[in-house]
């Protein structure tokens, strides 16, 4: 009688359900745990990202509702599969970049709009990847989604895939947050082979001071423009305007607060969550998952050496007074790329200042990548 409730109780748990799949796939969100606490590696995103994945690797027994679950017979879904709404809607990304526009710093950018220029080139990446995920057998949709992670901006990359092609979201949401926090490590090999020491040198002149109105009119203005010109990138370029917006009025401290401290925290762990819990055995241990981590590394590098060139082009018409090192910030991690600019040209000369140089590009890129999201969605959704 008690070996037989004991057999019960073990054919009734999650134990007898285990596969060979399901323990490779909590393995590796042990590992992404391990990256997250361990080695700091982007921890708001990928620790809630690899317990997710955990959670949703650890199987249920028959007849049990799982956290993914969709209502079904009567009964309601699983907390995952409410919560994962956030995401497949576009409402967290663009909450994330409410948040975002709180704590974003417009005014290198206005101080210097030729900036903007280093952040579109910065968004190079993401034709390469385009083309090349074609090229390997991927749908338009695919490739558009795969090839937006050479953005670095991964509420943009999930905000695209959600909507183009949320088979691969976990791949891609895992993929962009790796690469964005191996920018110290993926950007200064790139940025020495591009650049010579002598252009990594240059000392470029203080930024001018900006004006609270144009601070105040640059959110507003940038809205107009770029919804009229492109629709789709309304919620996110819309959130992230607003969210500047709130704080250069400088009345509405509160909200201000409020988006860029408990509201971008709370979202941040539902979308992380969620995002992992799509990652099942089935859909990510796939030869498209190792593609995809391929691709996304090569979007990443080509973006940083779209920036790189753009400003040589720059330096070059500039009469050496730009340093082509800025370009590398182009891609939108703010505000990891704009220190990397500042390491290396610190590096070449200990005087060198060109956090806030950089810091133009790095805020251009956060547009950039929104603007290169909402082409690709008008042309393939």
């Amino acid at each position: 009688m008690f070996i037989e409730a004991i057999q019960k109780l073990i054919q009734g748990s999650g134990f007898a359900a285990l596969t060979c799949q399901s323990v490779v796939m909590i393995v590796l969100s042990l590992v992404l745990i391990y990256f997250a606490i361990v080695k700091k590696f982007e921890p708001l995103l990928l620790l809630p990202i690899a317990f997710g994945m955990l959670l949703i690797n650890l199987p249920i027994p028959a007849g049990e509702i799982g956290l993914m679950d969709g209502p079904a017979n009567g009964q309601a879904g699983g907390l995952l599969y409410y919560l994962y709404q956030g995401v497949k809607l576009g409402i967290y990304p663009s909450l994330i970049f409410l948040g975002i526009g709180t704590m974003t710093d417009f005014g290198p950018l206005i101080a210097r709009p030729s900036s903007l220029f280093l952040g579109a080139g910065a968004q190079f990446g993401i034709v390469i990847a385009f083309i090349v995920a074609v090229a390997l057998g991927f749908t338009p949709q695919e490739a558009a989604s795969i090839g937006i992670i050479g953005g670095a901006d991964g509420p943009t990359a999930i905000y695209l895939t959600s909507k183009l092609a949320p088979d691969l979201l976990p791949s891609i949401a895992i993929a962009a947050y790796s690469y964005m926090a191996l920018i110290p490590l993926i950007q200064p090999p790139i940025m020495r082979a591009l650049t010579t020491k002598k252009e990594r040198e240059i000392k470029m002149t203080q930024l001018r001071e900006v004006s609270k109105l144009e601070k105040v009119c640059f959110p507003i203005m940038v809205t107009i423009l770029c919804i009229l010109l492109l629709p789709s990138v309304a919620p996110l370029i819309g959130m992230l305007m607003l969210g500047n917006l709130f704080k250069e009025s400088g009345v509405t401290e509160r909200l201000s607060s409020t988006a860029q401290n408990a509201l971008i925290n709370i979202v941040t762990i539902f979308l992380g969550v969620t995002v992992g819990a799509t990652a099942t055995a089935q859909q990510f241990l796939s030869p498209a998952t190792l593609k995809i981590i391929f691709l996304g590394l090569m979007a990443f590098c080509f973006s940083t050496i779209g920036g790189l060139l753009l400003g040589k082009l720059m330096c070059f018409l500039s009469g050496g007074k730009i340093n082509p090192l800025i370009g590398s910030a182009g891609v939108s991690a703010v505000p990891m790329a704009a220190r990397v600019a500042q390491v290396e040209g610190q590096k070449a000369n200990p005087g060198n200042y060109l956090l806030m140089h950089a810091m133009g590009p790095n805020v251009a890129g956060v547009i950039g990548s929104a603007v290169a999201a909402g082409i690709l969605l008008s042309l393939f959704r």
